[in-house]
C-alpha cells in the first residue's frame, strides 16, 4: 500500500468543505452540448473531457446526496433528487467511450445534478422557516 494515503473521514466532511467550481464546468457542459453529433473531436480529448465531467459530476452528486438527507427538505424534492442521483450513479459509472455522445451524456448529467442542487438549496430555507 505504499504511495497511498488513507484518510479517516466517516462523515464525508473533507469533501463537503471544498466549494464546487461550478462556472467552468457549466461552461464546459454548455460548449459540449452545442457540438453536433458527429463533431470532429479527437477521441483522447473526449476521454479527457468525460473524465473531468465524471469527477465533477460525482462531487456535485455528493452535495446533492448530503442536502437531500436533510430532514427539513420536503419529501417531493427529496424524491426527485433521489431519482436524479440513481441516474447519475448509473451514467457516471459507465465506461467512458471517447465519443461526443458519451461526453454529451455526462454534460447533461452534470447539468441535471446542478439543477437538483439548486432546487434542494431553494427548498431548505423554505422548509426551515415553515
Amino acid at each position: 500500500m505504499s504511495g497511498y494515503t488513507v484518510l479517516y473521514d466517516p462523515d464525508g466532511l473533507l469533501g463537503a468543505e471544498l466549494p464546487l467550481d461550478r462556472e467552468p464546468h457549466m461552461a464546459l457542459a454548455k460548449e459540449v452540448l452545442g457540438w453536433e453529433d458527429m463533431a470532429d473531436v479527437e477521441r483522447d480529448d473526449c476521454l479527457q473531457i468525460a473524465l473531468q465531467l465524471t469527477g465533477h459530476g460525482r462531487a456535485v452528486a455528493d452535495d446533492v446526496r448530503r442536502l437531500s438527507a436533510d430532514p427539513a427538505v420536503p419529501g417531493e424534492v427529496r424524491e426527485l433528487a433521489e431519482v436524479v442521483l440513481r441516474e447519475a450513479d448509473r451514467r457516471l459509472s459507465s465506461t467512458r467511450m471517447g465519443t461526443v455522445h458519451c461526453v454529451q451524456q455526462r454534460a447533461r448529467m452534470v447539468r441535471a445534478l446542478y439543477e437538483r442542487l439548486d432546487r434542494l438549496n431553494a427548498a431548505l430555507p423554505a422548509a426551515t422557516s415553515a
